[in-house]
């Protein structure tokens, strides 16, 4: 894209995006920021020096020096990271920020409607690549959702959905039934034996729950 056609497209930008760009330029301005750079080599001065051979107590005998070996110059490379080689001018004003000096943490300066609104203002004028990281930028959700996750408590592994107290007692509740249904022959022969109700003291509770 030429120069003249980006000045059209910068002009015919709203307001509003004019202004986010002059707080936040896009990194696609600063090429020069963008070079990788190349690793730093710290060679070792070389320098002679001579070393006496004679002992000094003895004073008739002049020193003889010899030069003491000189070592060579060894490089050594400093790997640097990638994230190194594109140093961040101005932090994404959409996600939180860090104090190197305090410590603290900062909220995003635009929050999450600002941030929909700049994406649908970017999106309709063609400038959308020119924004920052948002999770408001379209497809940025579903690919979250495709690395982690539906993130529903109790679907892990090991883990239990809690549910209702009529969901988590009725396994229980129909057992008893069962048992209840197949015992019934024998308490009906009982009852006959028994006279009727006579002396029957297996009444059925008022808080049993069937």
């Amino acid at each position: 894209m030429s120069t003249q056609k980006q000045v059209q497209l910068a002009k015919s930008l709203p307001p509003r995006l004019i202004r986010f760009f002059q707080k936040f330029p896009p990194p696609a301005l600063f090429p020069e920021f963008a070079a990788p750079v190349s690793s730093t080599s710290t060679p070792v001065s070389t320098t002679s020096t001579t070393v006496s051979t004679t002992a000094p107590s003895d004073p008739n005998v002049s020193p003889v020096e010899t030069p003491a070996p000189i070592k060579e110059a060894a490089q050594t490379s400093i790997p640097l990271s990638s994230d190194a080689t594109v140093p961040e001018l101005y932090p994404n004003p959409f996600l939180p920020t860090k104090s190197h000096v305090t410590g603290r943490w900062r909220g995003p300066l635009y929050g999450l409607r600002q941030q929909a609104d700049l994406v649908k203002l970017a999106s309709s004028h063609g400038v959308l690549d020119l924004l920052p990281w948002t999770i408001k930028k379209p497809g940025e959700k579903e690919k979250r959702r495709i690395e982690r996750g539906l993130q529903v408590k109790g679907t892990g592994e090991r883990q239990k959905v809690k549910g209702k107290h009529w969901e988590r007692t009725l396994g229980s509740r129909l057992a008893m039934r069962q048992k209840a249904m197949l015992e019934m022959p024998q308490l009906i022969q009982e009852w006959k034996q028994k006279g009727h109700g006579r002396g029957w003291k297996k009444w059925p509770s008022g808080k049993a729950k069937f």
